[in-house]
């Protein structure tokens, strides 16, 4: 049956492949440890697992506007302004189910034949994945180690074209955990002041898994974009919450009518009672979150140290999000093949670089939201499958 040419060219989220092949591998008995897929291994705190069991029972059942519904907008707008110390109108938030539905809608709004839309690489492969599916022309901008993974503001404008319509950034970053320092954010944003024809989206959603005292440099702090900056955000990460499917964007006014229209289409609304645990996130006690990060830093050293030991393995600290992304070229081998490895031999499931874009070759990346024995236990089986090749 013949289809459209677009959906050819879509492409996926390996992780998820790994994800299915590591469970299939632990009903066959092996016992696999997941350092693959960028899931918190914590339960989602109680308060929040009881507000939705209180949402239902109070009969919050029922259709929602498709924006979301007004009080969880206002608390993500109080949030942001606590935060960041900016003020973003409820009116321009939509809370939409999951991070992924606002690069779709981002993406399919500007891009189209002949348009470039740029990305960084390595980076999250449904950039890349929803920019060719709409037949634009994807422009990867390189994440390098020498630059800590975050990106060059200098090498970025360079990529820019009159062609150019749409700019992603994404700072704590999947998948190397870099942070993107304030200067570079500075440089850019004046260095696109004369193209206010170019949107961008900020993809922030690891913003508060920050670690050795970095500061995330929110977008939203810069008023000369804020007419043509697409915020996106949620509770996956930050909250445990990756199963609820909630997340928000925030949409500037010429925007966001469109973004509306496409939830109404696409999606009707997010699921009221899920809404209704997203909204005692915000506005119920935070300590969890920070307890939960100061067990995942204890994990970063941990995994950097212990990758650092291995043979041919070296690994700088990430300083946000929760990956690791070691630099595994001087084993000679390819970076795919050698997940697989892992994964197949040893049962360590992680994701071979190339998985997240052409300059990923030559690296891994081990999601450290996984316990401490486990890690270790982990880079024990690693080591002993490097020493035996």
């Amino acid at each position: 049956m013949k289809t459209i040419a677009g959906f050819d060219r879509i492409g996926e989220e390996n992780a998820f492949a790994v994800l299915a092949r590591a469970g299939a591998l632990a009903e066959q008995g092996m016992d696999v440890i997941n350092l693959g897929i960028g899931q918190p291994d914590f339960r989602t705190p109680d308060h929040i697992v009881e507000a939705a069991i209180r949402a239902l029972r109070d009969g919050h059942h029922g259709y929602t506007p498709a924006t979301g519904i007004p009080e969880l907008r206002a608390a993500v707008s109080a949030d942001l302004h606590r935060r960041f110390a900016t003020e973003v109108n409820p009116d321009n938030v939509l809370i939409v189910p999951g991070g992924k539905v606002t690069m779709f809608t981002a993406i399919m709004m500007f891009g189209e034949p002949g348009a470039d839309i740029l990305y960084p690489d390595p980076g999250f492969p449904i950039y890349r994945s929803m920019i060719e599916f709409t037949g634009a022309r994807p422009i990867p901008v390189p994440i390098r180690e020498e630059n800590g993974f975050g990106f060059s503001a200098d090498e970025l404008l360079s990529l820019v074209t009159p062609d150019t319509r749409l700019i992603i950034v994404n700072s704590p970053a999947n998948p190397c955990g870099g942070v993107t320092p304030r200067a570079e954010v500075d440089a850019m944003v004046a260095g696109l002041a004369d193209r206010p024809d170019i949107a961008i989206m900020s993809d922030e959603i690891y913003d508060q898994m920050l670690y050795d005292g970095e500061e995330h440099v929110s977008l939203l702090r810069y008023p000369e974009i804020r007419d043509r900056l697409i915020l996106l955000n949620g509770w996956s990460k930050t909250y445990a919450m990756t199963g609820w499917r909630l997340g928000y964007s925030v949409w500037p006014d010429d925007l966001y009518e469109k973004a509306r229209k496409l939830a109404v289409n696409a999606w009707s609304c997010v699921n009221a009672p899920a809404q209704h645990a997203a909204l005692a996130a915000l506005t119920g006690p935070q300590d969890v979150v920070g307890e939960m990060l100061r067990e995942f830093d204890a994990r970063r050293r941990l995994v950097v140290q212990l990758l650092n030991d291995l043979p041919d393995v070296s690994c700088i600290t990430p300083k946000g999000a929760f990956y690791a992304f070691p630099n595994i070229s001087a084993t000679g081998l390819k970076a795919k093949a050698l997940a697989s490895d892992l994964l197949e031999k040893t049962g360590v499931a992680t994701i071979g670089g190339p998985d997240f874009g052409v300059l990923g070759e030559g690296y891994i990346r081990l999601s450290y939201a996984n316990s401490q024995d486990n890690i270790r236990r982990a880079v024990g089986r690693m080591a002993d499958y490097l020493g035996n090749l």
